[in-house]
């Protein structure tokens, strides 16, 4: 521990490439537009990192990486540019410190990087700004990677919703029906029969079918 800081392992700045490669496989799979799941201003904005690094990191490109020091101003001036008060406006130095529990002097040193922050000072502004625990701590390519990850989790839920949904409807023979001709479709072909009675038969069927189904009332 450093300065009030944990060093992260390799491992978080080596599993970026593997999200990458998650999230594109579900985009595909989904027909979602790679430009809409890697946006990099709204990625930038989730993660805290500038919008060039989010670019070269999502390129495979080494970025560098600011220190401690250099990444909790970086990240806490996006914070206070971007999580604004109902109206549009930024907090003021002293609303951060009382919702961080802390002095209007201690707030506005680490503002102004006049002082070092704890681990302390980065969970009270954290939750004050209502973000993920790490988000001021984080190095940048660990930092992309929960963004990501995050991305990824909306995918998964959106896939998981629409093989549910195939599965209803693969399981409901009105539902194929519908799916396959439609209510005009099916109004048409029984109009196509020669008599009443044919058409009978039709609206026999459907009736017999809905009673099978028996769908839930709502």
């Amino acid at each position: 521990m450093t300065d009030g800081y944990e060093d992260p392992g390799a491992s978080a700045t080596a599993q970026l490439p593997a999200v990458v490669a998650r999230v594109t496989a579900l985009a595909d799979r989904l027909g979602v537009p790679h430009a809409e799941v890697f946006d990099v201003g709204r990625l930038s904005i989730a993660c805290g990192v500038p919008e060039p690094v989010v670019r070269a990191l999502l390129s495979g490109r080494p970025a560098g990486e600011p220190d401690v020091q250099a990444r909790f101003l970086q990240r806490l001036d996006l914070l206070r540019r971007t999580r604004l008060k109902p109206g549009g406006r930024r907090y003021t130095q002293q609303e951060i410190a009382d919702g961080a529990g802390m002095s209007r002097q201690q707030a506005g040193a680490l503002i102004n990087g006049d002082r070092r922050p704890t681990m302390e000072h980065c969970d009270a502004l954290q939750r004050f700004f209502r973000v993920h625990a790490g988000f001021l701590t984080a190095e940048d390519p660990e930092a992309l990677a929960g963004a990501l990850q995050r991305v990824e989790q909306e995918l998964l839920q959106k896939l998981a919703d629409r093989e549910r949904a195939d599965v209803e409807a693969a399981q409901d023979p009105l539902e194929r029906l519908l799916q396959d001709h439609g209510v005009r479709g099916i109004a048409w072909r029984a109009a196509q029969l020669p008599t009443d009675q044919h058409r009978d038969k039709v609206a026999e069927w459907l009736d017999m079918l809905l009673e099978s189904v028996k769908r839930p009332e709502s």
